[in-house]
């Protein structure tokens, strides 16, 4: 019946008559007309959420980190439980060891960005020329006093 009314507005509007017998319109098939639906991958986990190991400090790093790629880009994303010591000059580091000494070598990590907040889920963009698989971890680390507070395994 779809298919009637909308071949008889479609003809209407072509000014063509609907009339009865071997010579009346037909309706159009519209099976070729469907809607298509484009699946996007919004969120995709590319690895399960690893809980911080504290480095030598009073104050315990807690909560996960995980990588996830959303729309083609890939974040190391820390959970609400997340909590670090306070500190000056605070980084997020991808390291290239399993573990992360108190202090680290230059050779040895990359900077991803500035600490967001101490505390809480908060995400960081890993920029498209680095290769998260060259590291093994994601680290806290004070580059003043050159100090990681924690790290967690990617």
């Amino acid at each position: 019946m779809k298919r009637f009314i909308l071949a008889a507005i479609s003809a209407t509007t072509l000014g063509i008559t609907l009339a009865s017998g071997a010579n009346a319109f037909k309706p159009v098939e519209f099976s070729a007309l469907t809607n298509q639906v484009e699946t996007v991958n919004v969120a995709q986990a590319t690895a399960t959420p690893q809980p911080f190991v504290t480095v030598e400090q009073e104050k315990d790093t807690t909560g996960t980190a995980s990588v996830v790629t959303e729309n083609g880009q890939t974040y190391i994303v820390f959970d609400e439980a997340f909590d670090t010591a306070r500190g000056p000059d605070v980084q997020v580091v991808l390291h290239t060891g399993s573990t992360v000494p108190v202090s680290i070598d230059e050779a040895d990590y990359v900077t991803l960005a500035t600490l967001q907040s101490f505390e809480g889920e908060q995400r960081y963009l890993i920029p498209a020329d680095i290769d998260v698989n060259d590291y093994q971890t994601v680290a806290i680390w004070c580059r003043e006093f050159n100090v990681t507070f924690g790290y967690a395994p990617l």
